[in-house]
């Protein structure tokens, strides 16, 4: 029996899709089922704002001030060319129909239930701001007639379209 990576995990079954561990390299991302139609076999990955949770479909109990870094989702070739068609050309946003529970994100440590102790809110606002920045940007490189991968042109305008409408949304404080 051969000893077989699975994630982070290290599984002793023998699977079709797991690496013998000698050849596996872990890159700190967990790959996710496409997050439509639930397919093991994705091509292509958008990394989001953790406030983008909010806006997808099953996100209900899932505290987004929790995350710490990106959120990503992952898609399947033929979900692709619908996220890609909705994106670049409709001009729709993707978002909504994506399944929070097949992204890919990390929770902070969470001692409160351990401690008793109430934490505070985690600032999310500088990975925001930063990731609407290069979003931004790639729009306009995309607009001055630079040559743009379509792939990073649909993660723009996927959390451009995404932070404006929870923007919109949010009560004020």
């Amino acid at each position: 029996m051969r000893r077989l990576v699975v994630g982070p995990r290290v599984c002793f079954a023998t699977l079709k899709r797991a690496q013998p561990l000698d050849t596996a390299m872990y890159t700190g991302k967990r790959e996710r089922p496409c997050c439509l139609c639930r397919n093991p076999e994705t091509s292509h990955r958008l990394d989001l704002p953790p406030r983008a949770i909010e806006a997808m479909a099953r996100s209900g109990r899932i505290s987004w001030r929790d995350v710490v870094g990106e959120v990503s989702l992952y898609f399947c070739e033929s979900d692709w060319e619908t996220v890609e068609e909705l994106a670049l050309e409709v001009g729709m946003n993707p978002i909504g129909k994506c399944n929070a529970a097949c992204a890919d994100f990390d929770l902070r440590e969470d001692f409160e239930a351990l401690t008793n102790e109430v934490r505070g809110r985690q600032d999310q606002d500088a990975i925001e701001e930063e990731m609407l920045a290069a979003a931004k940007e790639t729009r306009q490189a995309h607009e001055a007639g630079e040559t743009v991968e379509a792939r990073d042109l649909v993660e723009a305008r996927v959390t451009v379209w995404t932070i404006a409408d929870l923007r919109e949304e949010q009560p004020a404080d």
